[in-house]
Parts: C-alpha cells; structure tokens; sequence
C-alpha cells in the first residue's frame, strides 16, 4: 500500500517530536521541582512522583487498542488536547486546598495521556513515511525530542524560578508556568489537525476487532513468544537492574541541588537549577549519547560493553563529592553535572542497543515496546523509597548508597550475553 508524503514532513515531525518529550519532561522532571519548590519532603517526592512512571510500564498491554480503534492521526491530536487540558487543570489545582491529591491526579492522566501519545505518534511516524525516509528523519526525531528535554528542564523551571522570585509565591509562578503549557499544547493539537498529513495507510483498524477475532489470541502470542526468548531471566536482570543505582539518584538531584545547606544540599535558586542541570546538563547527555551511539556503530555493544557500563556508573561519585564539599560556585557546580551527565548519556546507549537487539525478530516492534516496559518497571520501583533512604542517610550518605547500588548493575552485566559485532558496521 502507498505511504503518502505530502505535506513536507518538516511540517509535523519536528512538532510532533518536540510536543512528544514535553508532557514526559513535565511529569519526570518538572512535577519533582514543583513539589520540591512548593515544600513537599523527599519521601514524599520520590514515592508519589515515581508512581508516574506506571503508564509507562504498562503501555505494551493497551497498544493493541491504539492499532484497534481508528486512525493514528486521530489518536494524535484527541490526545494532545487531553494533554493540554490536563496541564491546564493542574495549574488550576495549585492554589487550592487539595493540591497535592488533585495535581498528583491529574498529571497521572496526563502520564497515560502522553504514554498513549507515543504510540500513536511512533505509529504514525512508519505509516507516513517511507523506509528511506524514516532512516533520513530518525536524527530529527531525537533533536527535537532532547530540545524539548531542554526547553523543560532548562526553560521552563528557569521560568517558573524568575516568576517565584519576583511575585514570591511558587504556587502561582507553577500555576502559570502550567497555565501556559496548557494552552500552548490547545494550540499544537490545533496546528496538527491541519498539519499531519492523512496517509492512506492509517485507516484505522476499527472494523478489525469484527474482521479478526483471533487478534487478542495473536497478541498474547506475542507476549509469550517475548517470555521464550533465550535467556529471558538475564535478559530481564539487564533490563531491570542496569538503572537500577540511577533510578534512586534521579529522583533526589533536584531536591538535592535546591535544598539548603543546613539541609546537606547546594542550596541553588530554581533558575540556577533550571541553568546547570536543566541546560547544561541536558546538552552534556546528548553529547555523550551522540558519541556513545557512534562508538558502538564502530566498535560494536560487544566490545564496548563494559566501558559503557563504567561510564555509566563512575560519575556518580561526583554526587558524592558535591554533597562533601558543597561548592557555591555555580560554573563548578555546572561542570560537574556535566561530567556526570556526559558520562550516564554515553553509557546509557548501551542499555538502548541491547533492548534494539533483544527485539530483534519477527515481533520486533512489540518486543521493543515490551523492553521499555520493563525500563520504565527498573525506573519505578527503586525510585519510590529513594525519598525515604535520603531522609536516613543524609545526602552524602544518600549518594555512597546510590554508588553501592550500582553493584547489581555489574552482576546482571556479567551474566548477559550479546551478540558479537551487534551495532558495528559489517
């Protein structure tokens, strides 16, 4: 079946991509900074914003619906403006008496919303293009995406911390900040309901559920053929325990970074934050994944396997060293997470070749969804009592754990097997 092209996909893959980092940048990022700023304990933060992760984990059992129940093209704008409602309705939720119960609430939906959005938006993106183009536009689809992690990361908590500054109320510099969001995310599903073009390939499968009955049974068949794979028990030890020491450390960076210095942190301005880790930061993990990607493109996952895995896991010693020292200097502080985030984004692209190269096979596409599920669950579940070893241990403490913590790394990383030459040129 023809794949049509036009419009220019100029026209929508650079939206598409950037309004598809947005709403996780929000929820992963941007909700820890927020109940940071407006007063929340680190228990609390890591276990109720680690719970928004589940979407995430679960994905792979509703996006047989997505392919189901009509366009892709459809899927796309209707969930853009749930997300942009969404966003709305927490800034509405801020001031008010149920903050807590009622953002946590609604930026769950917009976590299910944005979960759901990526399927759609990654189905869409096969159906439009051709194979050649696909491969052409694939570097476009991650710049936007790690912009978006910059414009959240860096711009928007910058904002937020210049609106505390000068109204000195965090509720309503956040309350704005969303506010925006929403709206700007009203007007993005608007400009794709005339941007997006209308393949003749996304057609919807609503009639699919009558015309193929066995459908759910080849589904499940899927999911078993995943569970057969060779291995599958070290294959779910990478996949669970490669992050397993980054998942508790992500959750208290921002905490950490902001509390005060009595407090055991640095004690940076949110704007400073937005700065140093949202800006810098991001822009050192795209560089080290840039250079990760390539590496094992020359070399293959193989032989670079566990240099990989040590640049992953080494820098977070610079954690431990600005919780000893605590230096005020915010170029230094900024050059250290620098290092830091250099070192964990050219160590990461291990972890997303090896998922690449579990997929591979007749189910790839599923099989891959599966893999990020199973990410997501590594993500998850040590998050949520990162809060609670922090407020034992003290951020110094905090961070020589998190170091311990990268031994089950080391072990599920000894016991894997890989392919050789798998990402290297033939």
């Amino acid at each position: 079946m023809s794949r049509v092209e036009t419009p220019s996909p100029w026209r929508w893959i650079p939206s598409l991509y950037f309004g598809q980092g947005i709403p996780y940048v929000v929820v992963m990022t941007l909700s820890v900074v927020m109940y940071k700023n407006l007063g929340l304990g680190n228990t609390e933060i890591a276990l109720y914003t680690s719970w928004l992760y589940l979407p995430w984990v679960i994905k792979p059992l509703w996006s047989p619906l997505v392919e189901l129940l009509g366009a892709k093209r459809r899927w796309i704008i209707m969930l853009q403006f749930v997300i942009g409602a969404a966003l709305a309705g927490v800034a509405l939720t801020l001031p008010g008496p149920w903050l807590l119960q009622m953002s946590l609430a609604l930026l769950w939906l917009l976590a299910f919303a944005s979960a759901t959005h990526d399927i759609a938006a990654d189905g869409f993106y096969m159906l439009a293009l051709s194979q050649r183009s696909q491969a052409a536009l694939v570097g476009v689809r991650s710049t936007c995406y790690r912009l978006a992690m910059i414009a959240g990361q860096g711009g928007l908590v910058y904002l937020a911390g210049w609106l505390t500054q000068r109204s000195g109320q965090p509720a309503l510099a956040w309350a704005i900040v969303f506010g925006a969001l929403g709206a700007g995310f009203v007007a993005l599903a608007a400009y794709h309901a005339w941007a997006l073009p209308r393949p003749a390939a996304d057609l919807g499968a609503a009639s699919g559920l009558r015309s193929r009955p066995g459908l759910w049974v080849d589904a499940l068949a899927v999911f078993a053929a995943f569970f057969r794979k060779p291995g599958i028990a070290r294959i779910l030890a990478f996949l669970l325990l490669y992050r397993f020491a980054e998942a508790q450390g992500l959750k208290l960076v921002s905490p950490f970074l902001l509390d005060s210095l009595a407090a055991g942190g640095l004690a940076l301005r949110t704007q400073d934050l937005g700065l140093a880790y949202g800006t810098v930061g991001v822009v050192a993990l795209t560089l080290g994944g840039l250079l990760g990607g390539w590496a094992i493109s020359r070399a293959g996952l193989q032989r670079l396997l566990w240099p990989l895995v040590l640049c992953m896991h080494l820098p977070n010693a610079v954690f431990v060293a600005l919780a000893i020292w605590q230096p005020a200097d915010l170029g230094l502080v900024s050059a250290a997470l620098a290092i830091e985030q250099f070192g964990y984004g050219f160590g990461f692209t291990a972890y997303m070749v090896y998922m690449l190269m579990v997929a591979e096979g007749e189910h790839k596409t599923a099989h891959y969804a599966i893999c990020t599920g199973f990410m997501a669950l590594g993500m998850m579940l040590p998050g949520m009592a990162a809060g609670w070893i922090q407020s034992q241990l003290g951020y110094t403490g905090f961070f020589v754990w998190v170091c311990v913590a990268t031994l089950p790394s080391f072990l599920a990383t000894a016991l894997v097997r890989i392919d050789p030459g798998y990402g290297a040129k033939p």
